[in-house]
């Protein structure tokens, strides 16, 4: 009577035949696939994006892509998909702006349909990012609102999932950031608007997107540096961020029965609408990313590769992690 391992590797040698064969039929268009999203030539990080000194500059929270000096790179022009989400659905929140935006373009050029949150305000950063999800041949889908709402973030993942057919992916990006030079300056109220927009928007989302998780699915929270290195003006900000961190890692155990992963990115200084409207002193806007060793701030474009490969089957045994992309300084 033949083993178990005789029968396994008999299965599995049935199994990588027709694979095989199966994978025969695409391996042409992957090829194709391939040479057309052929990787940037090497360039030296330190010049490849703009350096402090940066124009002073201020906006009303919560602040505009559009309006800002220079534009940040969110990967308009330049992120190049590969396949690796396709047919996944994602919703990301504060897909607007910043890394949200980057990682709603890149998600979409990979492949996935995409449902992004923002604020009402941000309409028209949002309509942009609807276009170019359009652009990419997918599915887009907005979703305005106040994410300190428990309603509306319940609201939010019923709408994303009915409208996508689906979810498959969660991005827990929105946050807000205030500058304050003392605990003395922050009031109750901007305690709790911070508090609500990172931590608690994320637990109701979460809460309310993973029954409709299936085994296989992604959960990606945006940390920050200043989890392990806290800017002595953003307390309240730096304190979420730590919160999201612990969050992310304890979740990850709890969801490993589900088959669902999560993991948590942690940028440093990013050029983003956060920091021009009230995330930064003038004086500090106007150097912002000079203190890292690579002597700029990170362009959103740069850190949406991240969110991919956590959302990607590839990174299937990567799960309780926090990825940092600090240009040099800060991170795990």
């Amino acid at each position: 009577m033949p083993s178990e391992l005789d029968m396994y590797s008999t299965q599995r040698r049935l199994f990588l035949g027709a694979a095989g064969a199966v994978a025969a039929t695409g391996m042409a268009a992957e090829r194709v696939a391939a040479a057309a999203a052929a990787p940037p030539p090497l360039a030296d990080p330190r010049s490849l994006y703009p350096k402090p000194p940066f124009e002073r500059q201020s906006q009303p929270w919560p602040g505009l892509s559009g309006k800002m000096k220079p534009r940040p790179d969110h990967g308009e022009r330049s992120y190049k998909g590969r396949g690796r989400l396709a047919g996944r659905k994602a919703l990301v929140t504060g897909g607007d702006s910043g890394i949200g935006r980057a990682v709603a373009i890149a998600f979409a050029r990979e492949g996935a349909d995409v449902a992004i949150s923002y604020l009402p305000a941000e309409q028209e950063d949002a309509d942009e990012v609807q276009q170019l999800i359009r652009d990419a041949g997918r599915k887009a889908v907005l979703l305005p609102g106040d994410i300190r709402s428990e309603a509306f973030c319940t609201k939010l993942v019923e709408e994303a999932a009915t409208r996508l057919g689906g979810l498959d992916i969660l991005v827990n990006n929105a946050g807000r950031q205030k500058s304050a030079a003392s605990i003395l300056d922050i009031s109750t109220d901007d305690f709790d608007w911070t508090y609500k927009t990172n931590v608690y928007a994320m637990f109701w989302i979460t809460k309310a997107a993973v029954p409709r998780m299936p085994a296989g699915a992604s959960i990606i929270n945006t940390a920050s540096v200043n989890a392990y290195d806290p800017s002595e003006n953003l307390l309240d900000y730096a304190s979420t961020k730590a919160a999201i961190a612990n969050f992310s890692k304890g979740l990850a155990k709890q969801m490993a029965e589900r088959g669902i992963r999560v993991n948590a990115v942690a940028p440093g200084p990013y050029w983003t609408p956060l920091q021009v409207s009230g995330g930064q002193t003038q004086d500090k806007l106007v150097t912002f990313g000079r203190d890292v060793p690579l002597g700029r701030p990170g362009q959103p474009a740069e850190i949406a590769t991240v969110y991919v490969e956590l959302a990607s089957a590839e990174a299937s045994y990567v799960t309780g992690q926090v990825y940092g992309a600090a240009g040099g300084r800060g991170n795990p």
